[in-house]
């Protein structure tokens, strides 16, 4: 049987946690799955920021009361908070602006405040002096101005710094993720960590191991209550078929607007395979409507549980807040076993136990 202690967990993921000897704080922190990899790689969490009260109290739940906050107890936003008072302090400054300005599950929205954020990360880094920072966000930011302009600014306080997109399927997470990250060392060289070499594919088998196939409701692994046309509509959906299906199989039960659009994505209404990683657990994971959410076998979309399963959350991690805002927690996280193995790597940067090429000149965004 699965064992639901912290250790056994991480004897699953593959993770051998080290000794805390180095620092590290957190901006726009989530629910902590930054972090938590972070601190499994040896990094010490000394403070958070992270607005949402309900994520601020999962993220305290879980590494002590780092949240900064005002006296009465309501969390900080980023631009409230003067960073100074850390300066050298940390040995790694992460954290993740919100991305959804960036998203392309939308049209690229160039006014979008939330795309502005990142100066408020570099404002920090610019205050803390770190020896090294990541920073995370979706791939688009790649092409982006800011993007570019993220780069600048770190290079112009001195930092030298590497881009780059990474899966979490190649670092042991049973997802197909891909987000981009920013990685800057005061000392050396920037470089970005390599696909890890696993003996056992990670899949959505390997992720559900040892949890019961109906849902219980004991933590967080809860079911919903469909109609009996949403179970009409489950069951004609094969492993690794999508709403396609429905609409050959069963047009009357197929909602219209799916009907009447005959090209699309192929992972609405999708149902997982086993043995093959999850496609990216997002924020509405809970509606099939929104992606490939159903259960490989059951005929109901994943649970929480299951998606802090996909995501390399260990059961044993404290989520606070309601089902929506839970689901929020997990879909927006860093999967923390992929964050183990970036703190791995800025750990050797910071150590100089890994062997680096000298910092190079070489542009980091093509000439448009």
């Amino acid at each position: 049987m699965e064992p639901t202690s912290l250790t056994p967990m991480l004897v699953h993921f593959g993770v051998e946690q080290k000794v805390q000897r180095f620092s590290m704080l957190d901006l726009f922190a989530g629910a902590g799955g930054m972090s938590l990899g972070l601190s499994w790689a040896g990094f010490s969490p000394i403070a958070a920021v992270e607005s949402d009260p309900a994520t601020a109290s999962t993220y305290d739940a879980n590494f002590g009361n780092h949240v900064l906050r005002h006296n009465n107890g309501k969390p900080y936003e980023m631009e409230d908070i003067n960073f100074s008072q850390f300066n050298g302090q940390v040995d790694l400054l992460a954290g993740g602006p919100p991305c959804q300005g960036f998203s392309l599950l939308g049209t690229r929205l160039q006014r979008d405040p939330r795309n502005h954020l990142w100066r408020e990360y570099m404002r920090a880094v610019e205050q803390i002096r770190p020896r090294s920072f990541v920073m995370e966000n979706v791939p688009p930011i790649l092409r982006s101005g800011e993007g570019r302009a993220t780069v600048e600014y770190a290079q112009r306080l001195g930092y030298d710094v590497t881009v780059g997109v990474l899966s979490a399927e190649h670092f042991g997470v049973p997802q197909k993720r891909k987000r981009a990250f920013f990685i800057g060392v005061l000392e050396g060289a920037a470089t970005l960590p390599r696909p890890i070499q696993l003996s056992t594919p990670r899949t959505v088998r390997w992720a559900f191991r040892g949890l019961a196939v109906k849902p219980d409701n004991i933590n967080w692994h809860i079911g919903r209550n469909p109609t009996e046309k949403s179970l009409e509509r489950y069951r004609t959906i094969p492993e690794g078929g999508n709403r396609f299906d429905l609409m050959t199989a069963r047009p009357d039960i197929t909602p219209d607007c799916w009907l009447r659009k005959k090209s699309g994505s192929t992972d609405v209404f999708g149902r997982l395979w086993w043995d093959r990683p999850a496609l990216t657990v997002r924020t509405e994971f809970y509606k099939p409507e929104k992606g490939r959410y159903l259960h490989p076998s059951e005929h109901r979309p994943i649970t929480h549980r299951e998606a802090a399963r996909l995501q390399t959350f260990p059961d044993d991690f404290s989520f606070q807040g309601s089902k929506t805002e839970v689901a929020v927690q997990i879909g927006n996280a860093v999967p923390p076993v992929l964050s183990f193995w970036l703190g791995n790597h800025v750990g050797s940067l910071l150590t100089g136990n890994f062997s680096m090429p000298k910092p190079s000149q070489t542009p980091l965004f093509a000439a448009e």
